[in-house]
């Protein structure tokens, strides 16, 4: 699977100007990667993983997943909200079951993948529990396995951890990297978190405040779980916060990020665009 955004650009009109949101992006996605858009607010960072996930369309460039030009909402990409959007309506069970039934998957196989799920998420015995008597980190993982139920190609991500306050945030963070270890599913994250962006990414790319220029594309190449603590971690963390820096107008320039020793041998390939 390879995820390649080509020359993405995207513009809003009103009636006296046009605003250029995204201008000329392009990188692309490894199998397996999770990789983070980090960036200041208004950046185009959701509107990016919005566009990849076909809700809405570009204005000018394309979106191709192995190959193929997104042009609308597929099966082969499944989306988590920062909200959980989980039918309220529905029972856990059949919240998860819902995309496999829209992919038409054998009953057999349906009941099947619930089990593995339930159990990655440790979550036995809630499944007949609607969404409402369910715990914010319940709810999170619900909506983490439901995007992973019909097996899709690419996992998009949009803040998936913001609507927990942050005692929880670190916790959760720990879960959403085991589920994702046992999957491997492909990832494109955003958040505006640079500890997270570490914890959770093999790789961030920082957009910047002005038409979602790419600032840097930093490569974490850190041994998993992550140890905060660790001296190559904080380094990795300054480093992507200077980049954010930058990305914020704070920083007149990314030369010093982009040249820093560590990069080589702590983020290991890094590009700018």
């Amino acid at each position: 699977m390879e995820l390649k955004v080509e020359g993405i650009s995207k513009n809003f009109k009103n009636d006296t100007s046009v605003q250029t949101v995204l201008k000329n992006l392009i990188f692309s996605v490894r199998e397996g990667q999770f990789v983070t858009l980090l960036g200041p607010s208004g950046c185009g960072k959701t509107t990016l993983l919005t566009i990849i996930a076909g809700f809405q369309a570009a204005s000018g460039g394309r979106i191709l997943i192995n190959g193929r030009q997104v042009t609308r909402p597929g099966p082969d990409r499944g989306f988590v909200f920062q909200n959980y959007a989980l039918f309220p309506w529905m029972t856990v069970r059949d919240n998860i079951l819902y995309p496999m039934r829209q992919r038409k998957v054998p009953a057999k196989d349906r009941e099947k993948r619930l089990e593995e799920l339930l159990t990655m998420a440790q979550l036995e015995g809630k499944e007949k529990l609607f969404p409402h008597q369910l715990s914010g980190g319940m709810k999170q993982r619900v909506a983490f396995i439901r995007a992973l139920a019909g097996r899709p190609e690419v996992l998009l991500m949009d803040e998936p951890l913001g609507a927990v306050d942050m005692q929880m945030r670190q916790s959760l963070q720990d879960d959403l990297e085991a589920l994702w270890l046992k999957d491997k599913t492909t990832v494109v994250m955003v958040t505006h978190d640079v500890d997270e962006a570490i914890y959770l990414s093999d790789r961030v790319i920082v957009m910047s405040a002005h038409e979602g220029k790419i600032v840097d594309d930093i490569y974490i190449n850190l041994h998993r779980p992550r140890d905060r603590k660790e001296n190559e971690y904080n380094k990795l963390k300054e480093l992507v916060s200077e980049a954010l820096q930058v990305a914020t107008g704070r920083r007149a320039d990314s030369t010093e990020a982009a040249n820093n020793p560590y990069l080589a041998t702590l983020g290991g390939e890094a590009t700018t665009v």
